[in-house]
């Protein structure tokens, strides 16, 4: 089969994990990419702020990409697109709001003048190169959220952007059913479906039910109450501003990154907030306590975020007051449930009420559940299925799924990030690995620490680490003093000093034995003793010098 009839399917994120989704679709020799996300670090990511997809084959092939679309506005899929116009100069395609909260976000880490950004909108296509890509809306916990129907000569591709199918969506715009059963009559090739909640049976509950939580919220609560939810969750804010309507309260938005999407989407008109409903948060904290609420960020418990400064006691602006009823309106990050409860934990402690979807309907997910992607499935009929968006069990799920639906298991692909899947011959089949690991993002630092920097760190959290200084004379090799040694993170005081007579002896030992190669020699020794004695490994560094 030609090269020219071969679309390529390769996955550069979200495939085996949850966020940071990039897919890019390769047809000709030309390039489109869909998202550009990141991912949140994992509890073990030690000083690491957030993560990117590894694009290293799209540097390299950088001047056959046509464009980078995007199918909303939540971070785990337009997160890394500040760096993403570091490297490339295409076009980027969004709807309205979810260029909004691109320029936004590109504003405020001063690159948007490197951006070409063209609004694209659900019902309408796009015509670029080999390929044809039409938009369909489709519901999410975000306005304005689009799938998107690729066509090539090697058929007709569905990619799903993250979904669920809520008949009463806050925003009244449904999923549009009618043009996923249009795409049947034309024979779907391939389908990849968002998997996050594969695991998860029946249907995922309508947007509807938050509604009338957050009034009985508000109107039990004796103080102020401060809602926490992702900062682009933009329905979230309409539910929270019409019940602290109702129950007579003013509303103030706190945190950069909050502030700026709410008035970036009341100005497109997708966020109805009357102007003396919303204001500054310096008037909120001068008012009575029962006629305030605040939004803010914080909900899975970031240490930086808002309310995980304010657990901690050292939120600089406002601190927490004993009446305050703390709302936490979002699902937990698979693998950040941990955080999230010790937030709750030192949040309670400090006297306030704590809400969150175990105590009060106040989050539903945004993603399908096991009814819905099946529903999907069959309005769709593809020929091929690829599970995306989800950890390899969700993939593995759904793929099953869609087995159950009819779709032939030779005909249904799991894959992780890095393995490419070709489309060609009415067939799927499996192309070649590529790159598609992590990168870390500290600061201004973007890939300059890798995994063993993250293992060396992971080791000096739970080791702890002993510096030992040694001072040699240069004519004779012999030691000129005791031996300088610290230790931090390892043992106690009082445990240190019991030790460390016995690791002077064991250097001295080392350096007038004559078996003093280099510092190694020295760090073996020191090592072995210390595990001896307390069955712990820590990281051991010796500095010589000669005088």
């Amino acid at each position: 089969m030609s090269k020219k009839n071969k679309l390529r399917i390769i996955p550069l994120g979200g495939l085996g994990e949850v966020g940071k989704n990039m897919m890019a679709y390769e047809f000709g020799g030309d390039i489109i990419v869909v998202d550009a996300g990141i991912m949140f670090p994992k509890n073990d990511m030690l000083g690491v702020d957030y993560i990117i997809p590894d694009y290293e084959y799209l540097k390299k092939r950088a001047n056959r990409i046509l464009g980078l679309f995007i199918t909303h506005g939540h971070e785990d899929h337009i997160g890394a697109i500040q760096h993403f116009v570091e490297d490339f100069s295409v076009p980027i395609y969004a709807t309205p709001l979810t260029r909004g909260l691109i320029e936004g976000k590109l504003a405020r880490n001063n690159v948007q003048h490197k951006a070409q950004i063209k609004t694209i909108q659900a019902g309408g296509a796009t015509k670029i190169g080999p390929f044809n890509i039409e938009y369909f809306h489709v519901n999410h916990s975000i306005p304005d959220c689009v799938g998107m129907a690729i066509t090539t000569t090697a058929g007709l591709v569905i990619h799903m952007s993250d979904f669920k199918f809520d008949h009463t969506p806050v925003d009244g715009w449904p999923t549009d059913f009618a043009k996923l059963a249009e795409f049947s009559t034309r024979g779907v090739d391939l389908l990849l479906s968002d998997s996050t909640n594969a695991e998860r049976p029946g249907w995922t509950p309508s947007e509807a039910i938050i509604g009338p939580a957050f009034d009985k919220v508000f109107a039990e609560a004796k103080g102020r109450v401060i809602v926490a939810t992702f900062a682009s969750l933009i329905s979230r804010v309409q539910q929270v501003a019409d019940a602290a309507a109702k129950q007579g309260r003013k509303l103030a938005i706190a945190g950069p990154s909050m502030v700026d999407n709410v008035k970036i989407a009341r100005k497109l008109k997708y966020l109805d907030i009357p102007d003396d409903l919303i204001i500054p948060i310096d008037q909120a904290l001068q008012m009575q306590d029962h006629k305030v609420a605040i939004m803010c960020t914080g909900s899975q418990g970031e240490p930086s975020s808002i309310v995980g400064r304010l657990s901690a006691g050292t939120n600089r602006q406002f601190n927490l007051k004993d009446n305050d009823t703390i709302v936490l309106s979002s699902h937990p990050i698979p693998g950040n449930e941990e955080t999230i409860n010790k937030t709750i934990n030192r949040l309670l402690r400090r006297g306030v009420k704590v809400v969150d979807d175990s105590v009060a309907p106040i989050h539903v997910s945004g993603h399908a559940a096991q009814e819905e992607q099946k529903l999907l499935i069959n309005l769709v009929r593809p020929k091929h299925f690829m599970p995306i968006h989800g950890e390899f069990k969700m993939l593995k799920r759904h793929a099953a799924l869609a087995i159950q639906m009819g779709v032939e298991e030779k005909d249904t692909i799991v894959v992780e990030n890095g393995q490419v899947v070709e489309l060609v011959g009415n067939k799927i089949q499996l192309g070649e690995r590529i790159p598609g690991d992590y990168i870390f993002v500290t600061g201004e630092s973007i890939g300059d620490i890798d995994h063993d920097v993250m293992r060396e760190r992971t080791q000096l959290a739970r080791n702890g680490i002993m510096l030992i200084d040694i001072r040699l004379d240069k004519n004779t090799g012999r030691v000129l003093q005791d031996p300088e040694i610290i230790t931090r993170g390892f043992v106690s005081p009082e445990d240190a000093d019991a030790l460390l007579p016995e690791v002077r002896k064991r250097v001295m030992n080392v350096v007038h034995d004559g078996k003093l190669d280099d510092e190694k020699d020295i760090v073996n020794a020191v090592k072995s003793y210390l595990h001896q004695e307390t069955k712990r490994r820590p990281m051991v560094f010796v500095t010589l010098s000669k005088t």
